[in-house]
C-alpha cells in the first residue's frame, strides 16, 4: 500500500468504480477554521457504529440520539452507510469531490477507513497532514498504525484508536473433548500449523463437531499472510496462500470439517456462537468478542465464558478502524482533540481495555494489562487476553495491501463459496467469474 505514489485523487478518477461511481474524490480546500473560530457542526462519516459509541461514552459531553452528540458547543453528528460491496467508499467519494463548495456545516471533519482501503484516502489531497493540527505524540501508539495511516512520503493523515492483531478464539469446553485441554499453550500447540489445524479439524468431525463454522472463517489468516498484493503493476494476481485458503475451504466441505459455507456474518455461521453451537474455533481480534460474537454473549443462549485465545497456524491482524482528517474541515482543532484522546489520554484508551474489551492503540496502557496477574476477560474465562495480543502485535507487518482489497477480498470469497454450494460447476468458473467481477468493478486493471 505505502509502494503507490503520492498523487492527487483527482488523478485517480476512474481507477475506483465502487457501487456506480468511477470516480475518486478531490477537494483543494484549505483547512481553517470558519471566521471567528471552529465550526459548530462536526461531521464524522463511518460505516459502522463502532467507534460513534465510543465517541459518545468517552469524549462528548451529551449523546442527543443515535445520530447526534455534543460537546461543548459543537453538534457532532454521523452519516453512515453500509461497507459491503464498496458503498460506503462510493458515498463518501462523492462527498469528498463535493467538500471545496459545501456549506461549512455540511463539509465531512473526521471521516473512518479500513485497511483494505485507506490508501487511496491518504494517498490524496482529499486528507491533511494530522501534525499541522496538532497531533504529533505517536509515542505509544504502533507503527503500523502510523503506517497504515501515512501516504508515501511518511506524511500522517490519521490514527487509529485501535491495534487489531488478531488470534484463534476457541471453545474451551469442546476443546477440552477433542483436544483434552482447554489450556491455550496446550491448543496452541495442537494447531500450531495448518496441517496440524487440519488433523484436529478431523478429531473433531469423529467427534461430532465442526472445526469452522464457515469457510470464509480462515480467509484473512491467509490473506494477510500473502507474499504479493492483490494488484502489481496494474495487474490482477491471485496469490498463492488464496490458493491455499481456496484447497482448504474444498476440503473441509468434502469432509465436513465446517458447518456451512455461508457469508462469515450470516445468521447461519452466527448461530453456531450459541450455547447449542457444534463449533470449535473462530478467528478475529479483540473487536470482534464483542461486536461480532453477541449469540455468544447471549444471557439465556449464549456461553459466556466458555471460549478462550491463542495464536493459531499463523500470526495475523484483521481490520482496524482510522480516523482520517478531511482537507477542508472547518474544526481542525476538534479534529485534533479526537484523534489525540484516542490515542494519548490514558483514561480514556484504559476505558477501552477495562470496559470494552478492545486493544488499544496505546502501548503504555496494553502493557500495563498484559503484565497485570489480576486482569483478565470474562468472556475468556478469565483469560489475559491483553497479554496474549500483546505478544501477538508484535509480529504484525502492513504489507502487500491496495486500494483495492476490499472487492478483491469480499469478491473471492463470495464467488468461491458459490463454487463449494455447487452454484457453479467448478473451481475455474468461479474463478473466472471473481475476475469479471473486478473487471467490471475496476475496468483499468489488466485481468487475465
Amino acid at each position: 500500500m505505502k509502494k503507490l505514489l503520492s498523487i492527487s485523487l483527482a488523478l485517480l478518477m476512474g481507477l475506483t468504480a465502487v457501487g456506480c461511481s468511477n470516480s475518486t474524490p478531490s477537494n483543494s480546500a484549505s483547512p481553517a477554521p470558519a471566521e471567528g473560530g471552529e465550526g459548530k457542526v462536526l461531521n464524522v462519516w463511518t460505516w459502522n457504529t463502532e467507534f460513534w459509541g465510543f465517541l459518545g461514552k468517552y469524549y462528548a459531553d451529551e449523546v442527543v440520539d443515535e445520530y447526534t452528540l455534543k460537546k461543548g458547543d459543537v453538534t457532532i453528528k454521523r452519516t453512515t452507510y453500509p461497507s459491503d460491496d464498496g458503498a460506503y467508499q462510493n458515498a463518501l467519494d462523492e462527498a469528498l469531490l463535493n467538500q471545496a463548495t459545501a456549506a461549512d456545516d455540511d463539509k465531512i471533519d473526521l471521516f473512518l477507513a479500513e485497511a483494505d482501503y485507506i490508501v487511496k484516502y491518504t494517498n490524496s489531497d482529499a486528507t491533511m497532514d494530522v501534525k499541522s493540527i496538532g497531533v504529533t505524540d505517536f509515542s505509544n501508539t504502533y507503527q503500523y498504525t502510523v503506517q497504515a495511516a501515512s501516504d508515501a512520503k511518511g506524511t500522517v493523515k490519521g490514527v487509529s484508536f485501535q491495534c487489531c492483531p488478531a488470534a484463534l478464539i476457541y471453545r474451551r469446553s469442546i476443546a477440552q473433548d477433542v483436544i483434552g485441554t482447554d489450556d491455550p499453550a496446550a491448543v496452541q500447540a495442537a494447531v500450531a500449523d495448518w496441517d496440524k489445524f487440519n488433523q484436529v479439524a478431523a478429531d473433531a468431525k469423529d467427534k461430532g463437531y465442526y472445526m469452522i463454522a464457515t469457510t470464509n472463517a480462515t480467509y484473512r489468516v491467509y490473506s494477510n499472510n500473502t507474499t504479493s498484493p492483490w494488484v502489481k503493476d496494474n495487474k490482477l494476481s491471485i496469490d498463492p496462500n488464496i490458493e491455499k485458503w481456496m484447497d482448504q475451504s474444498e476440503e473441509f466441505v468434502k469432509n465436513g470439517y465446517t458447518a456451512y459455507t455461508s457469508n462469515i456474518w450470516g445468521d447461519e455461521a452466527t448461530s453456531e456462537m450459541f450455547g447449542s453451537g457444534k463449533t470449535m474455533c473462530y478467528f478475529g481480534p479483540a473487536w470482534y468478542f464483542n461486536f461480532s460474537m453477541t449469540n455468544a454473549q447471549d444471557k439465556e443462549k449464549g456461553c459466556f465464558g466458555d471460549w478462550a485465545i491463542c495464536q493459531g497456524p499463523q500470526p495475523f491482524f484483521w481490520g482496524g478502524t482510522w480516523m482520517l482528517a478531511a482537507t477542508g474541515t472547518d474544526n481542525p482543532e476538534m479534529v485534533a482533540d479526537i484523534m489525540n484522546t484516542f490515542i494519548n489520554n490514558e483514561e480514556v484508551c484504559e476505558g477501552l481495555v477495562k470496559n470494552e474489551a478492545q486493544f488499544s492503540n496505546n502501548q503504555k496502557i496494553n502493557n500495563k494489562y498484559a503484565s497485570d496477574p489480576t486482569f483478565g476477560n470474562e468472556f475468556l474465562g478469565g483469560q489475559n487476553d491483553t497479554a496474549i495480543f500483546a505478544e501477538l502485535a508484535k509480529n504484525i507487518k502492513f504489507q502487500n495491501v491496495t486500494q483495492y482489497d476490499q472487492l478483491c477480498n469480499e469478491g473471492l470469497q463470495k464467488y468461491f463459496t458459490e463454487f463449494l454450494d455447487g452454484e457453479v460447476a467448478t473451481r475455474e468458473d468461479a474463478i473466472n467469474n471473481f475476475k469479471d467481477f473486478i473487471k467490471n468493478k475496476y475496468p483499468s486493471i489488466t485481468v487475465e
